[in-house]
């Protein structure tokens, strides 16, 4: 496509739309679809992926009072699932980036969920722990392809990739929802009652492959240079984030049992009100985004987080704590899809790359070094992982502030696939 630089041509905006409609700066359509319809598929994997994530931590109970594991050996499978998850992604970025392999987002989604699934079926620990190691290891083949194949259907709008993006945020927050009644009425086994999911969704995503790959394209740009120094100043954000993110999600329960006197029911009222705000705050973070930049949302989203924590820490009684539970959720997920853009626009001959780090190897990282809480809690009490978290986004701050904002180059192009599902 030649280089035009007429007004509305969207070749001089940088992006070439493959079905002759009409892209603004900020990636909507004119007049097009929906961010929805465009992202719906891909919001949909992400929640089911994710949710595999999350019904590893809802299930590791069961495995200690049905077979009887110790607490060092439950570890260990949550251990397997974050090891599958977490090491490959960069090197599954690397594959994606590099090979057409379009059907790789199918493929994670599947094993996630038949690993995950048939671990409760088996009765060895060894089996049990190679299973969900290979369940980590689709989520980490999902994330990179996924991460690609979403940003070549959002375009430029941060807006539709914050949707991608909350789809994970909905799959994590239903596992335990979904899991915990089937596994209390019929034990460890219950699991395998979530391997249909994965597999309608596998196939719904081959389907998809098969269908655009004619017109699907790996994004490229004929002057676009990878910046890696920002990019490895955004993933020290994300890290701190995911650190936030789970050492709240790891302990508010506690908190409100242990310091706020709440009931135990009430403390899965404040978790879920988190991780609610969470879905909330990353499709907010998203339209902040397309209204006044990337990077200075993921500024504004770590500046409002360290009052959002305080108002947390310091609220009187479990009630008043649910709302500033919401508001905490909210501020602390702002930046999360931004920074799952901003990552491919530093990378923009990468794109699979980005995205596994984003979306997995910081996030990763984030909750393998939450357990130094429960080492503050267990000295200090919960209170005291509170007062800490408040200090935590302080870091994160300081590394926003050095992130610049990404710069379109004329003449780039970028494949944008506006088929429907």
């Amino acid at each position: 496509m030649a280089d035009s630089d007429q007004p509305g041509d969207p070749a001089s905006d940088g992006v070439r739309v493959e079905s002759g409609e009409r892209r603004t700066h900020a990636g909507d359509v004119v007049p097009g679809t929906s961010p929805w319809r465009r992202m719906r598929l891909w919001a949909v994997a992400h929640a089911v992926d994710d949710l595999y994530q999350g019904l590893v931590p809802a299930s590791v109970p069961y495995f200690v009072l049905d077979r009887h594991y110790s607490y060092v050996a439950a570890s260990g499978l949550t251990l397997a699932a974050t090891l599958g998850s977490s090491l490959p992604q960069p090197f599954v970025g690397l594959l994606v980036d590099r090979r057409q392999v379009g059907w790789m987002a199918a493929a994670g989604v599947t094993l996630a969920g038949v690993g995950a699934g048939l671990a409760g079926l088996v009765s060895s620990y060894v089996a049990v722990w190679l299973l969900l190691l290979a369940s980590g290891l689709g989520v980490a083949m999902f994330h990179p392809a996924g991460g690609k194949g979403a940003r070549a259907r959002a375009g430029e709008s941060t807006s539709a990739m914050s949707i991608f993006a909350a789809g994970g945020s909905v799959g994590f927050f239903l596992a335990p929802v979904l899991a915990t009644p089937a596994l209390v009425s019929l034990g460890v086994g219950a699991t395998a009652l979530f391997i249909p999911p994965a597999v309608v969704v596998g196939f719904l995503l081959l389907r998809h492959h098969q269908r655009t790959q004619a017109h699907v394209h790996r994004v490229t740009s004929s002057d676009g240079t990878d910046r890696w120094r920002p990019f490895l100043v955004l993933t020290g954000v994300e890290v701190v984030r995911s650190v936030l993110f789970f050492g709240v999600n790891t302990f508010v329960g506690l908190y409100w049992i242990r310091h706020l006197h709440a009931s135990p029911g009430l403390a899965g009222v404040a978790l879920a009100c988190f991780l609610v705000g969470g879905v909330v705050g990353t499709l907010w973070g998203g339209r902040i985004a397309d209204r006044t930049g990337l990077a200075r949302t993921v500024q504004l989203g770590t500046a409002v987080v360290v009052p959002a924590l305080v108002l947390l820490r310091v609220s009187p009684g479990p009630y008043v704590a649910l709302a500033a539970a919401v508001v905490a959720g909210i501020a602390v997920n702002i930046p999360f899809s931004v920074l799952v853009k901003l990552g491919q626009d530093y990378l923009p001959t990468r794109p699979g790359t980005a995205s596994g780090v984003t979306l997995g190897l910081a996030v990763s990282i984030g909750g393998l070094i939450a357990p130094v809480f429960g080492v503050i809690a267990q000295a200090r009490g919960t209170q005291a992982v509170f007062t800490v978290l408040c200090f935590v986004p302080l870091l994160a701050l300081v590394l926003a502030a050095f992130l610049p904002e990404p710069h379109r180059l004329r003449g780039d192009q970028h494949s944008v696939d506006t088929t429907l599902p």
